[in-house]
């Protein structure tokens, strides 16, 4: 039997990339506060920088973005996933 607690790819990952896509359609004004806001904080840093220096730590912050959103995608699914089996567990009444 197929655990689903681990994170891959298979039916319960597309299910939570459904999900993702369907709630980015209906953001309210409370919800877009809560946002990233990483390109206008890179811009504000990189209008900081010295010029020797702007390609150097606009890479950095681009690494820092990707390294941020992996996180955040992996920990979520992650966390989603197990409340999703914890929840189905439960409907079955087993452990």
């Amino acid at each position: 039997m197929k655990n689903f607690r681990e994170v891959n790819d298979d039916i319960l990952k597309e299910w939570l990339e459904f999900r993702e896509e369907d709630i980015l359609c209906y953001l309210n004004a409370e919800d877009k506060k809560h946002g990233l806001f990483i390109d206008e904080i890179s811009e504000k840093i990189l209008k900081n920088v010295p010029q020797q220096n702007k390609k150097y730590v606009e890479k950095q912050l681009n690494e820092l973005d990707k390294n941020f959103m992996d996180y955040l995608g992996y920990w979520n699914e992650k966390y989603y996933r197990n409340g999703f089996v914890d929840g189905v567990q439960i409907v079955m009444g087993s452990n």
